[in-house]
């Protein structure tokens, strides 16, 4: 299938990009599952958004290593089975300025190092760490945003349990122009339509 093409094969990754993997699943950061799903469905959109194939393979790649910046982020912290205090938050949102750091002095690495700094932007400019506002949003980040937030949101947390699919979708649609770009939003509800995972809305 395509995302094999674009990145999953295991003989097309880079040793360094298999270690920060296993590092991140070790730590339970990412589960396989999570990866994949991600992988996928951010593919699937960034085709109905025509992106170009060379942004294709940069979006698959965030998909599975725009959290990197998390191993410099106490466990006590990212596993908190509470609401984090301002003080923790201060903490967990450098996690894409780390992310940054490590990706820029990799070859192999290097090319997302600006979109794994900006995935925690909001389309109404209260993301972090630059707070951007709309389409000074790179795309592949806007994308993953939207994907990213509806997998964790039916996904277990420690401090939430899973929402359905409908009630995820229903919370992407809400926040569609403030949180989320309107139109990634509804490129992926017709992503979830056409897998027929959800109802049509």
């Amino acid at each position: 299938m395509y995302h094999h093409k674009l990145f999953q094969k295991e003989s097309s990754r880079s040793q360094i990009i298999n270690s920060l993997m296993a590092a991140l699943a070790e730590r339970d950061y990412i589960t396989q599952g999570h990866a994949r799903r991600l992988l996928d469905k951010c593919v699937k959109v960034g085709r109905r958004k025509n992106l170009s194939p060379g942004m294709l393979t940069a979006l698959a790649l965030l998909s599975q290593v725009h959290d990197l910046g998390k191993v410099g982020i106490p466990d006590s912290i990212l596993f908190k089975p509470a609401p984090l205090t301002e003080e923790e938050w201060k903490i967990m949102r450098q996690h894409p300025e780390k992310g940054y750091r490590i990706a820029v002095v990799s070859p192999d690495l290097s090319e997302i190092a600006d979109l794994i700094l900006k995935h925690h932007e909001r389309w109404d400019g209260k993301g972090y760490p630059l707070g951007l506002r709309g389409e000074d949003i790179p795309v592949e980040c806007r994308i993953l945003s939207v994907v990213d937030s509806y997998d964790a949101m039916i996904s277990e947390r420690p401090y939430s349990k899973p929402k359905s699919k409908e009630e995820a979708l229903q919370e992407l649609i809400r926040c569609a122009g403030t949180q989320f770009d309107p139109e990634i939003v509804r490129l992926f509800t017709e992503v979830l339509e056409e897998e027929g995972n959800e109802p049509t809305i």
